[in-house]
């Protein structure tokens, strides 16, 4: 008779506490991906999705925060305009 050693890991499970609306809104995740996904999804899952559905294109913020070409026209003309707007104040009201 032959005898196997099974090894089976088990995560190591914390509890948080989190507020009745932050519930819920968890239980709504999980039930929407349960949806997508057709299968059992527990708020563990549920967590996971929400940290990493942010991080799929982490080269976005880098983009989105590019100055657009016309910068240096459109920045000279607000200057310029600003300018003006002083002028015309020093000269309506003195200042």
């Amino acid at each position: 008779m032959n005898l196997y050693k099974v090894v089976i890991p088990i995560p190591v499970m914390t509890t948080i506490s989190v507020t009745e609306d932050v519930k819920e809104a968890l239980l709504k995740v999980a039930s929407e991906l349960q949806l997508k996904l057709g299968r059992r999804v527990d708020l563990n899952e549920a967590i996971r999705y929400l940290l990493t559905r942010g991080k799929k294109d982490p080269n976005l913020l880098e983009e989105a925060c590019k100055p657009i070409p016309e910068f240096e026209l459109a920045y000279k003309e607000l200057i310029e305009e600003r300018r003006r707007d002083e002028e015309r104040a020093r000269r309506k009201y003195g200042v």
